[in-house]
């Protein structure tokens, strides 16, 4: 992988890399980006400082947002002397497995219709990604596991590789996926890296809500990505931390996976409904898998079973019983639908209004800000900017600017946009 190629800069330095003459590289060894900032920011005293680095969606007060139907199902559940929140029953289970099925597939797929899906509940997302690692470790082809190397993308979300390796994956490499220059996907280094990649290569793909940039791929683009798949026989790893917050709904983020099984692709699919329901209190994940041929599928689905009874103790059924509650009710998921409309033209407007304050500032550029939609968004600053704009100005961005666009709201847009003014036209 070239690092000229997609114009990356001392900050972002590929694992295994020579960091240069950065001096922080060293020092920081280890520690995520997300978390090194996290704790300068809680020690920095000022009375604006801004954190735009964080994972959850914030509403305009800034506090972490909670939908109003999910609170009120909440309570009905919590009301129902039936119901035990904190316990999973296996019809409950099964209801929300197949919801989270269809969310990812549709009703209509022909893996779903044959019974060549494997389909099981998890508690947060990087349990679903681990849950996943450990299957094809254990178990590939009924006889073997999974012996190629994993790719990830070039940035990614750090835990992704350390989740890998604690399943006992060592061949880790990563490609290019944010271009500095385009300030988009570099498809072109993107297509060379994994037509490079060796056959039975596991490669995680982000169908939606890329993270740390945000940048998503077009249907064209998906379709050509596929074909390569095909050619060279790689497995797709699907993510899908935040579904229906590109879009406003959950088939059309959820559209790769659905293109990828139709193909007749193996694949892996892990899913999270933490942020388009609001349930950051209580994690709830999904992993998926899509086979060739159901006749396989017990080996998968009982190494599956004695995974999970090693992974984690038991998976608490609340945040499950709401997510199947609202898909399966028509005007449960009307009402969520509307909820979920408001979160994302909100994210879309931000980005609209940031746009035009750095406008109206005379700092031209900023189109791309508005090209992507979701949680995130990279906006291209270099290191000296991006240090700027913690040491100066007190706004907490990662690594290239990439942002969590629903920390901006109506009190610190104005002093958002003066700080990113400033460190892209003094630096």
């Amino acid at each position: 992988m070239s690092r000229a190629g997609c114009g990356l800069d001392k900050k972002w330095v590929k694992p295994g890399e020579d960091p240069g003459s950065d001096p922080s590289a060293s020092q920081d060894a280890g520690v995520s980006p997300e978390t090194s900032l996290l704790c300068t920011f809680r020690k920095d005293t000022h009375s604006d400082k801004v954190y735009l680095a964080g994972r959850e969606y914030f509403g305009e007060d800034g506090r972490t947002f909670k939908m109003r139907l999910v609170e009120k199902i909440k309570q009905q559940l919590r009301s129902d002397p039936t119901l035990h929140p904190e316990t999973q029953c296996p019809s409950a289970q099964a209801e929300f497995c197949r919801r989270a099925t269809e969310a990812a597939l549709g009703k209509n797929c022909k893996a779903v219709l044959e019974n060549r899906v494997l389909s099981v509940h998890t508690p947060a997302f990087s349990d679903a990604v681990r849950l996943g690692a450990e299957l094809l470790r254990h178990w590939f082809d009924v006889s073997s596991a999974w012996d190629g190397p994993v790719y990830l993308s070039f940035p990614c979300d750090d835990s992704l590789a350390a989740t890998f390796q604690a399943a006992g994956f060592h061949d880790i490499r990563h490609y290019y996926y944010w271009d500095d220059e385009q300030k988009d996907v570099c498809l072109e280094k993107f297509l060379v890296d994994l037509q490079e990649a060796p056959e039975r290569s596991v490669v995680l793909l982000p169908a939606c809500g890329h993270y740390p940039t945000g940048a998503a791929l077009s249907h064209n683009q998906w379709v050509m990505i596929a074909q390569l798949f095909l050619r060279r026989g790689l497995l797709p790893f699907l993510l899908l931390p935040t579904p229906a917050l590109g879009f406003g709904d959950l088939g059309r983020d959820a559209w790769p996976v659905w293109y990828f099984a139709s193909q007749g692709m193996e694949l892996l699919c892990a899913q999270s409904f933490s942020h388009c329901f609001g349930l950051y209190d209580e994690a709830v994940s999904h992993l998926l898998c899509v086979l060739k041929h159901n006749s396989v599928l017990s080996a998968p689905h009982s190494q599956a079973d004695k995974l999970t009874q090693s992974l984690w103790t038991r998976v608490s059924g609340g945040g499950a019983r709401v997510v199947s509650t609202i898909l399966s009710n028509p005007a449960h998921l009307v009402e969520w639908q509307g909820e979920l409309k408001h979160i994302v033209e909100r994210c879309l407007l931000i980005r609209q209004l940031l746009r035009e304050k750095l406008r109206l500032l005379g700092s031209p550029g900023w189109d791309h800000v508005t090209q992507q939609s979701g949680l995130y968004c990279c906006l291209g600053l270099n290191g000296q900017q991006v240090d700027y704009l913690s040491n100066r100005r007190h706004v907490y961005v990662l690594p290239h600017g990439c942002i969590n666009v629903s920390a901006i709201n109506s009190h610190n847009l104005e002093y958002i946009a003066e700080s990113i003014h400033a460190a892209t036209t003094s630096l």
